[in-house]
């Protein structure tokens, strides 16, 4: 299950330092304490961080190593000779080397770019460095996003007699290359050391150009948000400076790429639209197409490029979703049950495994390993969750490893393919002794709990845009109990509903309705957001993820109830049933629980019985299908029929259920109990055609946003379970429907019979 924490907490002297903060900036309280717990917590930083633009842009030679690039570049210039830019195949090394690139050309430096496709592999190499000496003839070789950790190719490149500077910005090997570099994490007097490749090169342009530099910053915002470093420091001003220009005109070849977006481009915008697109091109073989589009100066080759990236990203979408679904099927066979998620298949694109890496490690909170296999090596793309540092844990077991670099969230990985299984073994047990179980559980952290958020703080709290790593969109929770829910539209899968003093929305929330609509306590978690309809402005709540916590009351039975029930008339599936004993079945949820954190699936028809609360004390309950699709040990009460399970290994049902009538159990080996019926409700439903003609005439005209929420609201004389049965069963056929909260008369004539449910729900009663 996720957990919801604190984004913060204080101390009492913090507290009063926060009062006194929000008073002196004139803010509210709790924008107070979240710019503080950002590490803004002086009035001269906090007038810095709300206002971030460029007169916040550090003078560029406090970074060791720039006032010998600038001299070389100038000397290059005063001879008449050529430099050759290195950049790299991602959405940072191109915008780095396009930056780079334009500056060196306005400075009036005879200049070539070069960026080695996917194939050529990352970084510098002595064969691309021979082809560019050997056709270009260059003075002097700039790197960018690149060059830090590679010795033997500098060296190279001095043997040749050719002068070469590496501007980078991963982390630092024990030893740098024997020539000038820049590097923002080199100890000197630069006080900002996260800046992405291309914010280095937007660096180098402005020690050369001054302020004629800053239009260059438009491709260095989009290469900040790309490259995911933080959006603090000089990387939020960076953004935001590159935001406004954006917004106001935005350079030809973004502009092809927002693909005519009218509305303000945030970094968001930036992140899942122009981003994309220029990492396709590398991804696809192609990433010189995205350095033309970025190089040149003719509108119709730009447009013919643009064009040609969006055709690259629909390609890799297509791509990308045929690799994830591959990647689960492998973890749904082979189980992920360790502290990271290793994967390797040949027929994978080298250039699509990053991404598909960083949607499984999200998806599972864990750090995930993607291979793609050429012969006797596998070349791999690492990514993590915030609170593991894959570079250290690879740096920890490198002994296993040909080759890797990248920084805190993402790295390259090269092995030999007899290296698999003990980089494996080497890096769940490095995670295991260095981190907490706790640090592997999903987390929501939240800033506040039940607060009243009104418009001027709403428009306050937007003030701390651009959002990202390091200054995240604040989330904040509301408690509610059963809420009343809508539709926005008929039959849409996206929801509204009003919980405390928030109006909340969700989009693609429809799997969460019964949950909204049951008596169960629960945390909804969400981020403010400013409305404009008809020019009004409002709040409103845009929910992202919701935790139950507590058990539920009738309302909550009678939902599990129909989850049962509606299982009935789902496909069977084929299952492997043991049947065993209450003491067998405690034995082997203990067992399971003592033997990993991961892989065991309990599940039972309605409430947990007694017998088992000790042995799942500390499992939380889930209701009707996991709260987090991590493989985390977990206990669910009613699935329902489109529950995912098929990442599980161990599956206990504590009871015996009417059915196994979920895709997701397929070819699974289940252990039932032996003893306790699951379905004894179901099995005393009444089924004649009084029963059913009583309630038809009771249901019409009962108010309702679905079955549960009707049938306990209809005056019948029967239960709530019979009720929505007999309801469940008339939808089914067609009479009655639930349209604008009421259940209405169809006019419609038809057989019980016809009904499947009513057939099933009879063909069980006979089995009894």
């Amino acid at each position: 299950m996720k957990k919801i924490t604190p984004e913060y907490t204080f101390t009492d002297a913090q507290c009063s330092d926060i009062r006194a903060l929000a008073r002196e900036c004139g803010l509210r309280e709790i924008t107070a304490k979240i710019l503080y717990s950002r590490g803004v917590d002086t009035p001269e930083k906090v007038r810095e961080f709300l206002s971030p633009s460029a007169e916040h842009f550090l003078s560029p030679f406090l970074m060791r190593g720039m006032r010998e690039l600038v001299d070389a570049i100038a000397d290059v210039r005063r001879e008449g000779g050529t430099v050759a830019v290195f950049g790299d195949y991602d959405a940072d090394g191109i915008g780095a080397a396009s930056v780079l690139t334009a500056a060196l050309r306005r400075y009036g430096v005879d200049c070539v770019a070069y960026i080695p496709e996917r194939a050529e592999g990352y970084g510098l190499s002595v064969a691309a460095l021979e082809k560019i000496i050997d056709e270009y003839t260059p003075s002097l070789i700039v790197t960018v996003d690149c060059g830090v950790s590679c010795r033997e190719e500098v060296e190279y490149v001095k043997a040749r007699g050719v002068r070469i500077i590496v501007t980078d910005h991963h982390e630092l090997p024990e030893v740098l290359p024997d020539c000038t570099v820049i590097n923002p994490k080199i100890a000197d007097d630069y006080p900002y050391d996260n800046l992405c490749g291309a914010g280095v090169a937007f660096k180098i342009a402005c020690a050369l150009l001054g302020e004629d530099a800053y239009p260059l910053v438009q491709l260095a915002a989009v290469s900040t948000v790309a490259d995911s470093v933080p959006l603090v420091g000089e990387n939020r001003d960076i953004v935001a400076e590159g935001l406004r220009r954006i917004n106001g005109h935005p350079c030809d070849a973004i502009a092809g790429l927002l693909a005519g977006r009218r509305e303000d481009i945030t970094a968001t915008s930036l992140a899942f639209t122009v981003a994309p697109r220029i990492n396709a091109a590398g991804r696809m073989g192609d990433a010189n197409s995205a350095l033309r589009l970025f190089t040149s100066e003719n509108k119709a080759e730009i447009y013919d490029l643009t064009c040609l990236l969006n055709e690259y990203n629909i390609g890799r979408q297509q791509a990308c979703d045929e690799a994830y679904r591959c990647a689960k099927e492998k973890i749904e066979r082979e189980g992920a049950y360790g502290n990271i998620i290793m994967l390797c298949d040949e027929n994978w694109n080298t250039g699509l495994v990053g991404i598909v890496a960083a949607k499984i490690a999200e998806e599972f909170n864990r750090p995930a390993i993607l291979f793609v296999q050429r012969g006797d090596m596998l070349k791999g793309s690492a990514r993590t969750i915030e609170n593991i540092n894959i570079y250290e844990a690879l740096k920890a077991c490198s002994q296993y490893i040909s080759e890797f670099g990248g920084h805190a969230q993402a790295a390259g990985v090269n092995i030999t393919r007899d290296n698999f299984e003990p980089l494996k073994q080497a890096l769940d047990e490095y995670i295991g002794a260095r981190y907490k179980p706790e640090d592997l559980v999903p987390v929501l952290s939240v800033c506040e709990h039940d607060l009243a958020i009104d418009l001027p703080l709403a428009r306050e709290l937007a003030r701390l845009e651009p959002y990202g790593v390091g200054n995240r969109r604040p989330l904040f929770s509301v408690r509610a109990g059963a809420v009343q829910v809508r539709r926005l539209k008929q039959g849409s899968p996206h929801i509204s509903f009003r919980a405390g003093e928030m109006d909340l929305i969700w989009f693609g929330g429809e799997k969460a309705l019964p949950l909204l609509q049951s008596d169960l306590s629960k945390e909804i978690v969400f981020e403010c957001d400013v409305s404009v309809f008809r020019g009004k402005a409002s709040v409103r709540g845009i929910v992202r993820d919701m935790v139950v916590c507590g058990e539920g009351g009738p309302r909550t039975a009678l939902y599990a109830f129909r989850n049962n029930l509606l299982r009935l008339t789902e496909k069977p599936v084929s299952v492997s049933v043991v049947r065993e004993s209450e003491a067998e079945l405690i034995s082997r949820i203990r067992m399971a629980r003592a033997a990993c954190n991961y892989g065991l699936l309990v599940l039972c028809s309605e409430s947990v019985p007694d017998e088992f609360r000790e042995c799942l004390s500390g499992l939380d309950a889930e209701y009707f299908r996991p709260g987090a699709g991590n493989a985390g040990n977990t206990l669910v009460i009613a699935p329902a029929a489109d529950a995912a399970f098929a990442q599980y290994r161990d599956i206990v049902w504590l009871d015996r259920p009417a059915d196994f009538n979920m895709a997701s159990l397929a070819g699974k080996k289940l252990y039932v109990s032996r003893d306790r019926c699951g379905y004894e409700g179901i099995a005393a439903l009444e089924i004649s055609h009084k029963v059913f003609a009583e309630l038809y005439r009771a249901l019409r005209g009962a108010a309702g946003e679905d079955t549960v929420s009707a049938a306990l609201a209809a005056k019948t004389p029967f239960t709530p379970e019979q009720t929505l049965f007999a309801l469940e069963v008339f939808c089914e056929l067609g009479l009655l429907r639930i349209s604008g909260g009421l259940v209405c008369v169809t006019g419609k004539r038809s057989e019980l019979n016809r009904s499947a449910l009513y057939r099933a729900v009879c063909a069980l009663k006979e089995k009894q």
